[in-house]
């Protein structure tokens, strides 16, 4: 599986690629470093990203996961950079549980792509985040993304 390492605030960052499409964002270094012009043009869009010239990925995604956490992460796509959503508006949009929303937005395998520090807890309170180091990595992405909504 090609996968290629790009420096970031947040610390390296690891995408990898299977078939012609993204699969996963890890935090750190991967152990294979394999380029392919897909995964270059992951690493430029990720720098515009937090140059703040980039608002939205334009990749191929083929997260692996259930039917029910792909129509999760596919909401999470929808949700505009600079706006959040609770877990609550997505139970109601996709008819389901804010707890079973939750899981699946912590099983997200593409982070910062497919946007899960969007989702917070009721009454706009942060929640938790599973990538980086937690919340503070979450303050972070939702603080650069008001930033760019603001030019």
């Amino acid at each position: 599986m090609p996968q290629l390492t790009c420096h970031t605030p947040l610390g390296e960052i690891t995408i990898s690629e299977v078939d012609g499409a993204i699969v996963a964002l890890d935090w750190g270094r991967g152990r294979d470093q394999e380029s392919s012009p897909l995964l270059e043009e992951a690493v430029s869009q990720l720098q515009d990203y937090f140059d703040r010239k980039r608002e939205k990925f334009d990749l191929p995604l083929n997260p692996y996961g259930t039917p029910f956490q792909k129509r999760v992460w596919q909401a999470l796509t929808e949700i505009p950079i600079g706006e959040t959503r609770s877990y609550g508006d997505l139970a109601l949009l996709l008819k389901s549980a804010p707890r079973a929303i939750g899981q699946a937005n912590g099983n997200n395998p593409i982070p910062i792509i497919i946007p899960c520090h969007r989702v917070t807890a009721a009454a706009g309170r942060i929640g938790g985040y599973s990538g980086g180091d937690g919340v503070p990595t979450k303050r972070y992405l939702l603080n650069l993304e008001a930033r760019l909504n603001a030019f």
